[in-house]
């Protein structure tokens, strides 16, 4: 593989919208970075919903999109070579279909392939409360080998907005890939 790094970003219909489109932006600009959206029809109508925006302007940050019900898309094989994908926000849905090993579509096929290749796979599941259903398939899924990573805001970098909140956020989720960045300060 090239000294580009192609990334795999996958974008549910949970809520939680600013932080795919914060990882996304962050994602296009890392440098040695090829970004590969992969973005469900749900996840759409809650950009829309919860950003007041097109969903077309997540889009723009991936220098490849693919489209979800293409099962013969690249990240659907585990001879297409990548450094690693995130689902984000990772619906509880998508969750389970991941836990279990069904492909019902590209994100849950490539999700699937990149456990079975063993490369880094990131979840970050958004819901609240957690029922069993729900805990069982993250252990499940941590099993598997899946990092599961909650959108759980940390302050010991003093946040003074939301933004730097899902900039933390974003930051310690590229970290699970070994991408820099400098989105936070570190603990110290």
């Amino acid at each position: 593989m090239s000294s580009t790094r192609r990334i795999v970003l996958a974008v549910t219909g949970a809520s939680g919208m600013e932080y795919a489109r914060s990882l996304a932006r962050a994602l296009r600009t890392a440098q040695g970075v090829e970004l590969h959206g992969i973005v469900s029809d749900a996840a759409r109508q809650v950009f829309r919903h919860e950003l007041g925006t097109d969903p077309a302007e997540l889009d723009a940050f991936f220098h490849v999109i693919h489209e979800p019900e293409n099962i013969a898309a690249g990240p659907a094989s585990g001879s297409w070579e990548h450094s690693g994908m995130i689902v984000c926000p990772c619906s509880m849905a998508s969750l389970a279909a991941i836990a279990t090993g069904v492909g019902a579509n590209l994100i849950h096929r490539a999700a699937d392939v990149t456990l079975k290749e063993r490369r880094t796979l990131v979840l970050v599941p958004r819901e609240t409360p957690l029922s069993d259903i729900h805990l069982e398939n993250m252990l499940r899924a941590r099993r598997s080998g899946a990092v599961i990573m909650p959108p759980c805001p940390g302050f010991y970098h003093r946040p003074k907005s939301v933004e730097e909140l899902v900039a933390q956020f974003t930051g310690r989720v590229m970290e699970q890939l070994s991408i820099p960045h400098d989105l936070y300060a570190r603990w110290r």
